[in-house]
């Protein structure tokens, strides 16, 4: 009896496409090569640029001009900035999907991007005004967002499913060490004087030159002038901006699963600073070099998991262990401080929580893209997902700020955030499409 032909899940299960689904055709080792790099250096340029300002140098900006409160400040400001975030990347990774031009629909919007939002990074160091730094804060998640939502639609576009977690090990790895790395170089730049303009400075250049090294490194990508559209004006631009509905269950529990974890990480990551200097009672120097010891720490670790998440997921053909068992470490890291309210506690926090978040990071973009629904709205649909990094993003630093006002201290912040980190642990085991 000749034998039945694989179903296309079964397919996707047994042997993913080795083949570029812009070409059709293997990629050569050179051009894999390329796009490691790319996809490395892009997400590692805006991580250290990005943090540079956000972990060390906007706190202390804020101290500097004299804010009365500069922790509620600082948890409006990511409220209202992540706000702004969750609207641009949904949006530019819609328009990326219609975008026809000679160079592509994905490169024109990570070029000008990264620009935009370096730009605006340089200028917060100038500002001196809390309403002129916030307004400009949110350009520039929307110049980050311009640039992010397009250059990972780049995994479902370019890249064939077969490597697709090895490709995300390089985006994963770059945005893994480049935080902690950012928050040693935004250490170096803040005294007893205060944060200096320099510091910005640094941070606006790397993000800004992001976008335009990665797509000088890529090969480049098909002109989209060709390609068959189906833009008929206002209306069928808004009704394309329609979340997925039919057989997107395992997307949305995606979506659950990166936003609780993202808010886990940012209600510590986004008062980092303050955690060490009102939570374990430290000065502005004292606090400056545990930042730079904790970074270091992550810094290495992250290296370690982030280059075995990715491969080890492609070679297992398995997304959900990886991430589920980062997230179980992440809690673990959490719950170090919370047990042990010393630099020990916080240093175990940085090489536990460090190392899940990596090895998370290295796997999550490869699970999101193949758990879309449609690939031919991959721009719009990943900015979606996107959207849930932005929400918890917002979320994670408003529900610490809204912990410590009520109870005066940092104390009920760790377990809220490991309960957290274990609901998207149960959204991602839900998955069914993926192994």
């Amino acid at each position: 009896m000749a034998q039945q032909p694989a179903s296309p899940a079964e397919e996707d299960t047994s042997a993913p496409s080795n083949l570029a689904p812009d070409t059709g055709l293997p990629l050569q080792r050179t051009i894999m090569v390329r796009f490691g790099i790319g996809f490395f250096c892009i997400s590692l340029l805006w991580a250290i640029g990005l943090n540079t300002i956000a972990a060390v140098l906007l706190p202390q900006r804020l101290k500097d001009i004299g804010v009365d409160n500069p922790t509620a400040l600082l948890g409006s400001i990511s409220a209202v900035t992540a706000l702004v975030s969750l609207f641009s990347n949904l949006i530019f990774g819609n328009l990326s999907d219609r975008t026809r031009s000679r160079f592509g629909k994905r490169s024109p919007w990570v070029v000008s991007g990264g620009v935009l939002g370096g730009l605006c990074l340089f200028a917060i160091g100038i500002l001196t005004n809390a309403g002129a730094i916030t307004f400009i804060y949110c350009v520039c998640m929307v110049g980050l967002n311009m640039m992010l939502a397009p250059a990972v639609a780049v995994l479902s576009d370019r890249v064939p499913e077969s490597i697709r977690g090895t490709m995300s090990t390089f985006w994963g790895v770059g945005v893994s060490i480049g935080y902690p790395i950012g928050a040693i170089v935004g250490a170096r730049f803040i005294s007893e004087s205060g944060a200096a303009v320099s510091g910005f400075t640094l941070g606006g250049v790397l993000m800004g030159i992001a976008g335009v090294f990665a797509v000088a490194v890529w090969p480049r990508e098909r002109s989209s002038v060709n390609e068959v559209t189906d833009a008929g004006g206002l209306i069928d631009l808004l009704r394309s901006f329609i979340p997925p509905i039919h057989g997107a269950a395992d997307f949305w529990k995606a979506f659950l699963g990166r936003f609780t974890m993202l808010i886990s990480y940012q209600m510590i990551n986004a008062y980092q600073l303050y955690i060490i200097q009102d939570y374990l009672g430290l000065s502005t120097k004292e606090s400056a070099a545990t930042v730079t010891l904790m970074s270091t720490i992550t810094l290495v670790v992250g290296l370690i998991g982030g280059f075995i998440g990715g491969p080890l997921s492609d070679l297992l053909r398995r997304r959900k262990v990886p991430v589920v068992m980062a997230s179980m470490c992440f809690a673990l890291g959490v719950a170090m401080p919370w047990i042990m309210p010393t630099t020990t506690g916080i240093y175990l926090f940085a090489f536990i929580a460090g190392f899940g978040y990596s090895v998370y990071s290295s796997v999550d973009q490869a699970l999101n893209v193949d758990v879309l629904p449609n690939p031919e709205t991959a721009g719009k649909d990943l900015g979606i997902l996107n959207m849930s990094t932005t929400l918890g993003q917002m979320s994670g630093p408003v529900i610490t700020s809204a912990i410590v006002t009520a109870t005066g201290a940092y104390t009920l912040v760790f377990p809220v955030s490991i309960a957290c980190a274990l609901l998207g642990c149960i959204s991602i085991l839900a998955i069914r499409k993926v192994r």
